[in-house]
Parts: C-alpha cells; structure tokens; sequence
C-alpha cells in the first residue's frame, strides 16, 4: 500500500464528518476485508474480487457531489430549455436517421417507441457522447463505505462485481457517473441484471460500447419495468380552464380523457380533446400560468426510468422533435 493510499484511509472519516456526512467509524480496509468475503459468500469469484477490489480507496470527490446541494430549483420553463434545447434536438435528429434501422429493430421486439427510446439515450448521455468517467466499483464503494445510503450502495457494488463475473465488461471499462449509473443508459447495477439485453448477441449485455446492446436495454426497461403500451402516444401540450383546480394537476391522477374534457381542458391551440375514456392525468409543473400537459400510460412508464415530473415531460417533447 502507498503512503498516499494509507493517508487516504486514514483520514477519510475526518474528511466524511467535514463534508456532513454519517463517517463510518470502521477503518476503509477492515470493512473491504468484510465486503471481501460477502461477495465470495454470494458467489462471486475470487478473481474477479481481487481484480475489482484490488488496492481502492474512496474517492473524496464523490462525497462532495453527493453533499452538493442546488443553488436554487429550477422551474420547468427553465430544465425545459436547458435539456429540451439545441444542440441536442438536431443531434437527435440525426441520431434517430443514422439509427434507424437498428431502433426499428428494437421497436419491433419491444414495442416501444424509437422516437422514446431516442429521447432517453439523448438526455442521459448526450446520444452516448457522456458515459461517465467514474470507475464504478470504486464510486460504489465510496458511497457503500460513507454510511448515508450505505446498504442501498453496497448491494449495488455487489451488482456490479455480478456484472463483471459474468464477464459483460472488463474492469478498466466499467465507467459511470459519480452515483454509479453505467453506460449508455445510465443504468444502476441493479436495473443492468433486470433489465440489460444482449441485443446484438456477442454473448454479453455491453451497454457501454453496443449501440445495439444499449438502445435494446432501453426498450427493453420501459417495457418490462414502465409496461409501456405499443402504439400509444406519451401526451400531449394542454390548455387549462381558468380557475382550474390546480392541484389536480399532480402528473399522476388518472381521470378519463372525457372528464377532464367536461372540466374545460383543452389542447394548447384550444381545440377539443379527443374523444373517448382514455386515462389520463394533467401535468402543470409551473402553476396555472405555466405549461400544462396531458398524460397517457406511456408518461408514465417513463417516469419509472426517472421518477421526476420533468424529466418525463423532457422525454416526451424531445420524442416528438427527434422524430420529426
């Protein structure tokens, strides 16, 4: 062990307890030693725990981006025209026609919309241009090891060291974001072993450098976890009546397409909803005087992608602006 290393360790409760975080009292390597020896309990093979375990240290970066908390929160109108913005419209665009034939593929097999699928691998890595550059195990084991969320993270650093048993990815490439989301996708460890798909059929599920792999795990997400509904819109811009009770407008409360008709919702250029009993809920992030929104089913399988009001309404406009 380096005297830097050994430093490290050392001082890494002190610099957890200065950042406000729950320090784990434990010393760094006593508890690797422990998690050591659970992973080979549940199976996972003494090479790839010496491998993926060998010689890491928390990363006290991590803990400050954990810590960081927002200046302020933004409303929809301003995420709106941060993430739903150029250059990423006219990226997807191009993205979606260059890929084409691979997400009619996908399409097919899932049933889920390309333009959806497009929309989702644009936001959450810029059409895969943004992976992360954060080496996995040790991001995990930084934040398993900091205490604050330590059992939800370490039961994601034994996903990942499952991942890499089954020999999905090689260790030096399994790079994410600072919290641990992965590849393309962005997908957590966990989501990766539900969810991710050998879609190009080399063997492995590689969301990090398949394109195949990658968009076929995103379809193959919102259908299995979101049951998306082929054929379906996501939604649609709206026009509220005045004096509209707006906490109705909670993105999640279904009434039937003809009840929320019959309250005086109107499409944005004010004509009629359409006709029928569709469920449906009302999305007005920004109050009575902001955007307002209908949802269908398929918002919301999108919303157990991301489980934020914004970021669904970001896919579905972005959908729609990739696709033409």
């Amino acid at each position: 062990m380096t005297a830097t290393r050994r430093t490290l360790i050392a001082t890494m409760p002190a610099l957890l307890l200065a950042r406000g975080a729950a320090a784990n009292a434990q010393p760094f390597d006593r508890w690797l030693a422990e998690l050591r020896t659970e992973a080979r309990g549940k199976g996972i093979s003494q090479g790839t725990v010496q491998t993926a375990l060998n010689a890491i240290a928390p990363i006290p970066r991590i803990i400050e981006l954990d810590r960081r908390q927002p200046e302020g929160t933004l409303t929809w109108a301003q995420y709106r025209d941060r993430v739903v913005a150029e250059p990423r419209i006219g990226n997807g665009r191009k993205a979606h026609a260059e890929n084409r034939t691979l997400l009619a593929s996908v399409e097919q097999r899932f049933g889920v919309s390309s333009r959806t699928i497009t929309a989702i691998w644009g936001i959450e890595t810029n059409y895969g241009a943004n992976t992360g550059g954060f080496p996995v195990v040790q991001a995990l084991a930084t934040l398993a090891y900091d205490g604050r969320r330590s059992s939800y993270f370490r039961g994601e650093l034994l996903n990942a060291l499952r991942i890499l048993d089954q020999g999905h990815i090689a260790h030096p490439r399994m790079l994410g974001s600072w919290a641990g989301a992965m590849g393309q996708p962005q997908f957590m460890p966990g989501s990766f072993l539900s969810y991710a798909v050998d879609f190009d059929g080399d063997g492995r599920r590689d969301i990090w450098d398949s394109r195949g792999d990658a968009l076929g795990s995103i379809g193959n997400y919102l259908a299995r976890a979101g049951s998306w509904k082929p054929g379906e819109p996501w939604g649609f811009q709206a026009r509220l009546p005045q004096g509209f009770a707006i906490a109705q407008a909670d993105a999640r409360a279904n009434r039937p397409l003809s009840a929320w008709a019959a309250a005086g919702v109107r499409r944005a250029d004010g004509s009629a909803l359409p006709r029928g009993e569709m469920p449906a809920a009302i999305a007005a992030p920004d109050g009575a005087q902001g955007q307002a929104f209908v949802l269908f089913a398929n918002a919301q399988a999108v919303r157990r992608y991301n489980n934020s009001t914004y970021y669904v309404l970001a896919v579905g406009l972005l959908s729609d602006l990739v696709g033409g």
